[in-house]
């Protein structure tokens, strides 16, 4: 799992989304300063949606399994969605970012 999205899913409470940006940043300066060895964005991007796609198949075998009961505690249902949810924000988020940095280098005239 990606450093940031593991980092970002493990912290609950209210300073979740503080603990993130900050877990975003420290990895993006980490792979600032070590080009040489670095994984190519497309790479990345690709085992973040699969990661993403792993997360969601969970929170819907969590919430099969708690409509059937079959075992699975409500809360246990519940974290297993948010961790989905709160995945795949973040993974739009990139996307847009992206999209937005994309759009702007290609509005540049040179």
């Amino acid at each position: 799992m990606l450093p940031v999205l593991n980092s970002t899913l493990s912290v609950s409470g209210a300073g979740s989304s503080a603990s993130g940006a900050a877990a975003l940043s420290a990895e993006g300066a980490g792979l600032a300063g070590s080009r040489g060895g670095a994984t190519p964005f497309s790479d990345l991007l690709a085992d973040t949606v699969g990661q993403v796609s792993q997360l969601e198949n969970q929170a819907r075998t969590s919430m099969d399994g708690l409509m059937t009961g079959s075992g699975v505690d409500v809360h246990e249902a519940m974290i297993a969605e948010q961790k989905a949810s709160m995945a795949f924000e973040l993974a739009l988020s990139v996307r847009n970012k992206a999209v937005d940095a994309y759009q702007q280098v290609m509005g540049m005239q040179f």
